[in-house]
């Protein structure tokens, strides 16, 4: 908190600028004292900007009284602590380095600390000459604080889920052992596993959007075939539901590749390439997982749970549709579907 028991020459030189720099900047000045909007005027030709107005929603935000501000550093309020970070954001606006737009942690009269969005534009005079900022405050304290309690509880959900999962994925083995056979068994812990690594993919990212990418290299990490499976693909964001059924897909696919496809043998190599095209309702995504230097492909016998979720999630979960093709260079699998709006 500044010291304001004796005043600095510029807090006095400000406060007797201030009827004159209402004079000069008489309506914008108005409309500023006008507006609810917190908004400070500052000196650009003086060191550190400091402030020569501030509006009666400025002074209720932060606790001051007008004397107590004028003539002070645009940065007095910053928090105590390292905020070179902050600092140097605010030097870059009002050199113009940046688009003068920012976030800052301030310090009110009474200690306590608040977050504002501030954006500080400059206001030049008849001859171009840029001898004033204009900043506003908006605060965000609240929205602050309503975000750090949803990722307080998205992490606490992650944390309950992906417990529940290890304790299904468990509970399954034991009850599968001397009942199924071990290739049934350990279908189904990789099943589990590829949905727990899927969720713990999401809650990293709030269950927002992960990219395509991001969800291929989670699944086929635990194979092990790091420099056999080549990625090529524009970054294209999936919603949570996109998400866990295409991993699915990709643990079925991968799963069947080192089984009995190109991955059961030291040259084989799958191809996952992707692209988007103008659908009906929207943007589409074309996905295509090629196999070869394996086994020739052969079609199954029987369709199994694993084909089942290859051929009928898609089309069931996200309205997709799958091709698969059991060439004799190798499998290949080719996935439409549509993207949601962004």
């Amino acid at each position: 908190m500044p010291n304001i028991a004796v005043k600095s020459p510029e807090q006095k030189a400000a406060e007797a600028g201030v009827d004159g720099f209402r004079q000069d900047r008489g309506p914008f000045v108005v409309a500023a004292e006008r507006t609810r909007m917190a908004m400070v005027f500052t000196d650009a030709d003086a060191p550190g900007n400091p402030l020569v107005f501030a509006n009666d929603a400025f002074l209720k935000l932060t606790g001051y009284a007008c004397e107590e501000v004028l003539g002070q550093p645009f940065a007095f309020l910053l928090s105590r602590g390292d905020n070179r970070m902050e600092a140097q954001r605010i030097e870059a606006a009002f050199a113009g380095e940046s688009g003068g737009h920012f976030e800052m942690r301030d310090r009110r009269k009474d200690g306590s600390l608040f977050w504002a969005a501030v954006v500080i534009s400059p206001v030049d005079d008849p001859t171009g000459h840029i001898g004033t900022h204009v900043s506003s405050f908006v605060d965000l304290t609240d929205h602050k604080r309503e975000a750090e309690q949803l990722r307080f509880l998205l992490d606490e959900m992650n944390h309950r889920t992906l417990n529940t999962l290890a304790t299904v994925r468990a509970i399954a083995v034991q009850t599968l052992r001397g009942v199924a056979g071990d290739e049934v068994v350990e279908a189904f812990e990789g099943r589990i596993q590829a949905l727990s690594e899927t969720h713990g993919l999401l809650g990293r990212h709030n269950w927002d959007a992960v990219t395509l990418r991001d969800v291929l290299e989670r699944i086929l990490e635990p194979f092990g075939q790091a420099g056999r499976v080549s990625l090529q693909g524009s970054i294209l964001p999936l919603g949570p539901k996109d998400a866990l059924t295409l991993a699915m897909v990709f643990h079925e696919l991968a799963s069947n590749a080192v089984r009995h496809g190109s991955l059961s043998v030291p040259a084989g190599e799958v191809a996952v390439s992707w692209r988007t095209e103008p659908g009906k309702d929207g943007e589409r995504m074309l996905l295509r997982w090629q196999e070869s230097g394996g086994p020739p492909a052969e079609a199954p016998r029987r369709q199994g749970f694993g084909m089942r979720l290859i051929e009928g999630g898609l089309a069931r979960d996200l309205d997709g549709e799958v091709h698969v093709a059991y060439d004799r260079a190798g499998l290949v699998c080719r996935i439409a579907m549509p993207l949601p709006a962004a």
